[in-house]
């Protein structure tokens, strides 16, 4: 029941909107306002503590792994960015939200900030696979964003979870769990 209720509560936090943001719908005042809202400090969150974790719980789930449920009380946004197939590279269609993305985080209200891009899958294939294929394309979003778009690098951090933390979890095959998380971890040092 308690692992139930911390999913629940996981997926509620996730979820600024009812699934993730297309790339129509989004606007750079959405992402700003959706990702300025600390309500506190930021606990100080490890990065390669995270990724231990998602690695070393394939196929268990990562929501309620001490780090990551951390980032429940976090300021994030789901947003939806298409890739071709079992790839890396990013749909030319969805150029158009890693620049909104870029915009917003080039604002002054979000520009002293750090954030932390977590690429998520369906469960179609395999679980490890899937972690990897998460992993390379919230590289490739953190790539995209750091080159073409001028983020500071030192202000991103990209994590796969694979199909470990579905938004449908009633359906995991959905297309609604391949999307892209955008968490702000707190003031830049």
């Amino acid at each position: 029941m308690f692992l139930h209720r911390l999913r629940a509560g996981l997926a509620l936090g996730l979820l600024i909107a009812a699934g993730p943001v297309a790339a129509q719908q989004l606007d750079d005042r959405q992402l700003i306002t959706s990702l300025s809202q600390l309500s506190e400090a930021a606990p100080a969150i490890d990065v390669a503590l995270l990724i231990e974790e998602a690695n070393a719980n394939v196929g268990k789930g990562v929501a309620s792994q001490p780090n990551w449920s951390q980032l429940t009380h976090l300021a994030q946004l789901l947003v939806e960015i298409d890739f071709e197939n079992d790839s890396v590279a990013i749909e030319p269609e969805s150029y158009r939200t890693v620049g909104l993305i870029a915009d917003a985080l080039h604002h002054p209200n979000l520009m002293f900030y750090k954030f932390l891009v977590v690429g998520h899958t369906s469960s179609t294939g395999d679980a490890k696979h899937n972690l990897k294929l998460s992993q390379e394309r919230a590289d490739a979003i953190r790539e995209a964003l750091t080159t073409t778009f001028a983020v500071p690098p030192d202000r991103l951090y990209a994590v796969g979870v694979g199909q470990e933390m579905p938004v449908d979890a009633a359906n995991p095959k959905a297309a609604a769990n391949r999307r892209v998380q955008l968490i702000n971890l707190g003031r830049a040092k």
